[in-house]
């Protein structure tokens, strides 16, 4: 409202015709904390389109593949992706980009019911390609896909997503460093956004979304599934089943240019003005990316 942003939601079973496998992992929440996708917009209809994406779990149990008790206590942070593209839409409208700005939240509860989606499910997502369920607390590629998909019908210049999505993505960089992961169409971007960031001591790290892990998250009864086959590369197998969402238009072309973010947005203990809990991780760097492509 402060900056003439327009909002839209789609919620509950409103999902089921257009974003069905969001309504999946948050259907179990119930009524009162119903599944939904959160799209914001701002800025000219001309102007050079930007799409943000970020996974909103709200609170991840694991679902049925239920999580121990100690992983749980800091499953509040499980929407740190969503909080990240807030606060960079935030940045970008209040320095008045010249952008045509698009903000995609897919929010849910990741939580246990009898309504729960369950290991060996097989889920259609908006774009009809169908993923088994190996783990229900690999939940969150199954919310951004959906988004993804509405997101490159938009036909951005740069889309973006940012994802408390892997633990594999901390064990290769630790808590502190975002994995980062481009594209063909997105690589010299993000080649931009790693200089970027060493500069704005915001560090971002590329690894890379390499084609040789693909085979590991085929399925026998489906397009894909939703975990590798093996323990190791799992950041890199998460955003590969990431990849198959990033699609040309409708009305032909490449897909559009794309970097993702797999975040910790949590510190584990206290610093100099990085106090215990959620934090900002990548966000300044991309906004200055963002600042050096589209300044008035």
């Amino acid at each position: 409202a402060a900056y003439g942003a327009a909002v839209a939601t789609v919620e509950g079973d409103a999902l089921l015709a257009g974003y069905p496998q969001i309504h999946a992992v948050g259907r179990a929440a119930g009524e009162k904390q119903q599944p939904r996708l959160v799209d914001l917009t701002w800025g000219a209809a001309d102007a050079p389109r930007v799409t943000l994406v970020g996974k909103g779990v709200c609170f991840d149990t694991g679902g049925l593949d239920l999580k121990p008790a100690a992983a749980m206590l800091t499953m509040k942070k499980d929407m740190g992706g969503a909080a990240h593209v807030l606060g960079l839409a935030a940045m970008v409208m209040d320095a008045g980009l010249p952008v045509r700005l698009r903000v995609l939240i897919p929010a849910v509860e990741n939580a246990v019911s009898g309504d729960a989606f369950r290991p060996g499910d097989v889920l259609a997502a908006r774009n009809g390609k169908t993923t088994e369920i190996g783990n229900t607390d690999a939940e969150g590629r199954l919310v951004l896909a959906d988004a993804l998909v509405e997101a490159c019908a938009d036909a951005p210049e740069l889309l973006v997503d940012c994802a408390t999505l892997t633990g594999a993505g901390r064990v290769a960089l630790g808590t502190d460093v975002p994995a980062l992961f481009a594209n063909e169409e997105g690589v010299d971007v993000a080649d931009e956004l790693v200089a970027v960031s060493a500069g704005e001591q915001d560090q971002v790290w590329r690894l890379p979304l390499w084609p040789g892990y693909r085979e590991q998250i085929d399925s026998k009864i489906a397009d894909l599934k939703n975990i590798g086959a093996g323990p190791y590369g799992g950041a890199i197998t998460a955003a590969l089943y990431l990849a198959e969402f990033v699609e040309a238009p409708p009305d032909g072309g490449a897909p559009p240019p794309w970097l993702h973010l797999d975040m910790m947005a949590y510190n584990t203990g206290s610093k100099p003005g990085r106090p215990e809990g959620g934090e900002a991780m990548g966000m300044r760097a991309l906004f200055r990316l963002l600042e050096a492509r589209y300044k008035a």
